[in-house]
Formats: structure tokens, C-alpha cells, sequence
């Protein structure tokens, strides 16, 4: 089922299809925030927060719209939850953010490659402009189209296009720099 006929059978009472939405976007959405707060428990407490606002408020939500709603909602209260920290923290990658699990298959041959790559990526990630690694994230490992991005990150399409071109050459960069030269990028 599409996130729209999820959220309408919602609307409509089926309160599973509540739950099939948090299953669907609590993990994701709570790596995405870790990476602005770099707190676990304060990003799985604005990401239940933001369920739990969109549940209770039920907002329009226009088609194929939801999940950058959802994102765009939590990177509001992100936001705020860092001013009131009063820190100037940036979107950042740790070991959590990578996925590291294995196949069932891979040797442990394979696993240690996979686990250094992973590492050497993040490394890499962490060295480029905050700007180009979210927009990274969110279209490549969020899977979100450049319209959705855009809208989570408050600014235009081609802005995003933009950051995924410059990042991509960035990022192409680093991992020559730590002797990665046949990276699909």
C-alpha cells in the first residue's frame, strides 16, 4: 500500500495504518535525526513526536507527499529542540546512520571488507559541506525524489539537483583521497 492510501484508511479510523506508517518511516526518520541532534533519545522522541502530532492534528497532506511532510515536520522540531540547546550542531553521519548489516552469505572475508568501506564512506561523508551530505542522504539513502528533498530542506529543486552534483564531486573526492578510485557515485 502507497503511504497516501495508508494515511486516508487513518483518517478514516484504521488505526493499523497508523502503525504501518511508523514501521514504515520510525527507523529512518529517527537516523535522520540522530544526525542533527546526535542524541538517540532525543531523535526517537521528536520522531514519536511527529507521529503523534500528524495523528492528532491530521493535516492535508497532498499526494505522494507524506514522507516529506513527515521529515519536514521532524527537521522543524529538530531545529527547535537545537535552539533551545543553543548549540550550532550540523547533520552528520556516525557508524548508525551506514547500513552495516551482513548478508547471510558473506565471509567474514567479505563482512570486514563491506565494514571498512562503510567506514571509509562515513569518514568521506563527514568531510563535505553539512549542505551536500544531508541532500545525499535524504535522496540516495531516504530514497526521497528531489521535489521531496526540497521540500525538507526548504529551498527549490534545482537547488538540490545542484547539491547532488556538487556533493557527488566532493564526496568522488575524499574517497580518492583515501585511495577508493572506483566508487559508483
Amino acid at each position: 500500500m502507497t503511504d497516501d492510501q495508508l494515511y486516508r484508511d487513518y483518517l478514516d479510523g484504521d488505526s493499523t495504518a497508523g502503525d504501518r506508517l511508523m514501521l514504515r518511516y520510525g527507523d529512518s526518520l529517527t537516523a535522520y535525526l540522530d544526525g542533527f541532534l546526535h542524541d538517540p533519545q532525543d531523535a526517537e522522541d521528536i520522531m514519536l513526536d511527529c507521529f503523534a502530532s500528524i495523528f492528532v492534528d491530521r493535516p492535508r497532506i497532498g499526494e505522494g507527499k507524506f514522507r516529506a511532510y513527515l521529515f519536514r515536520t521532524a527537521w522543524h522540531k529538530a531545529c527547535r529542540m537545537r535552539k533551545l540547546r543553543s548549540k550550532r550542531q550540523e547533520f552528520c553521519l556516525d557508524e548508525t546512520l551506514i547500513d552495516t548489516v551482513a548478508d547471510g552469505d558473506d565471509t567474514p572475508v567479505e563482512a570486514a571488507a563491506r565494514e571498512e568501506r562503510n567506514a571509509a564512506l562515513r569518514r568521506c561523508l563527514n568531510r563535505i559541506a553539512p549542505q551536500y551530505r544531508e541532500a545525499l542522504w535524504l535522496v540516495y539513502a531516504m530514497e526521497m525524489s528531489c521535489a521531496n528533498a526540497a521540500s525538507v530542506l526548504g529551498c527549490g529543486v534545482k537547488r538540490v539537483e545542484n547539491l547532488l552534483y556538487n556533493g557527488k564531486a566532493r564526496l568522488r573526492a575524499e574517497l580518492e583521497k583515501e585511495g577508493i578510485t572506483n566508487a559508483d557515485i
